[in-house]
């Protein structure tokens, strides 16, 4: 029986490694499979991976990058936290968490409803990005679309059916009383595929997010931000699976701490915080101060990067915005979804 415990989480770990766009990693990974399969443990194939959602690519895992930087995993208990995977976010993280036996994951609210109302043994333990101040809609700087009240009749892009920025550019027609057959809504597959469609004449606006504003953002006019549309909505949770907070409850609370203090940090030393955060992203300094800028204002006095601590009704806000786009069905009941244990006392919902 444990041989065959064996070859199980090996056949996780090698779907890891087939996704990993590391090959250092996934060979690391491979010679994980082979000591699981033989038996051997020697003590580095202990480390843990967690997986973030867009990680190097989105606002929401910008804190891990501070958190791994400097030290605040190892100091808070969870030393064996040894890297960050990453993906394309939704049912893919879900997925990973669960079928990798990970100890925790950062994903978009809607994917986690779906796949918990469809079975999986997951829970949401913190919320980690509290609102859309990452978002904006741009136009290009010819066009005579000079603010969201000349939307009427034009052409919208939204990454993907389903996804937030097709929830959100529908609030945004709700905002100017508008409904969609008032304008014409496209799919363009992805951030960079809709600003190809806005540059050459394809789309009149696109929804776009930062950091991709603040590195491309000269060359198009942002008619709106999301801090200046939409109440806090939820954005991003932090999730972890039945057995994992069985096993590792230690190890999810550390985490959950480190975070806490990474967002602290970043809020104190922004200037520093960019700093680590460009390293990591692969982006210039100046670019992500920028972003960090736009992204962590303060709506109905809430901050982008929240401590951990859940805001219910900014998750019902997104809970809304998601069943507009069909992501999201029926009737969403919290405490079959979320576990606030692991969560520091002073965090925890005041019941």
């Amino acid at each position: 029986m444990k041989a065959l415990e064996r070859v199980r989480r090996a056949l996780r770990v090698l779907r890891q490694a087939m996704a990993t766009k590391s090959r250092a990693e996934a060979i690391r990974r491979a010679i994980v499979i082979f000591t699981m399969v033989a038996g051997i443990a020697p003590a580095w194939t202990f480390a843990e991976d967690i997986d973030i959602a867009n990680y190097g690519v989105a606002m929401n895992g910008m804190p891990f990058a501070v958190a791994i930087a400097k030290g605040y995993l190892k100091e808070e208990g969870a030393p064996n936290i040894s890297g960050i995977m990453t993906d394309n976010g939704g049912g893919t993280t879900i997925r990973n968490v669960t079928a990798g036996g990970l100890v925790f994951g950062e994903s978009s609210l809607a994917a986690v409803v779906s796949a918990v109302q469809g079975g999986a043994d997951i829970k949401i333990v913190s919320e980690d990005a509290n609102l859309v101040t990452d978002i904006c809609f741009v136009t290009m700087p010819s066009s005579p679309i000079k603010s969201i009240n000349d939307i009427n009749g034009k052409r919208l892009g939204f990454t993907n059916p389903g996804s937030t920025t097709q929830a959100l550019t529908l609030l945004l027609l709700e905002k100017v009383h508008l409904k969609p057959s008032d304008v014409t809504m496209t799919a363009a597959g992805g951030f960079g595929p809709g600003l190809t469609a806005l540059e050459n004449g394809g789309i009149d606006v696109m929804a776009l997010t930062d950091p991709l504003t603040s590195k491309y953002g000269a060359r198009y006019r942002v008619i709106a931000w999301g801090r200046d549309l939409f109440p806090p909505m939820n954005n991003v949770v932090g999730i972890s699976t039945g057995k994992a907070m069985k096993e590792h409850p230690d190890t999810i609370r550390a985490i959950i701490r480190a975070r806490r203090r990474a967002v602290e940090f970043m809020n104190a030393h922004p200037k520093e915080a960019a700093q680590i955060i460009a390293t990591v992203y692969k982006m210039d300094v100046p670019v992500i101060e920028k972003a960090i800028a736009n992204t962590n204002v303060s709506v109905e006095g809430i901050k982008y990067w929240g401590p951990g601590n859940l805001d219910y009704k900014g998750m019902d806000n997104m809970i809304r915005a998601q069943k507009l786009v069909g992501a999201v069905k029926g009737d969403v009941d919290w405490s079959k979804l979320v576990d606030e244990s692991f969560l520091p006392d002073d965090l925890k919902s005041k019941k």
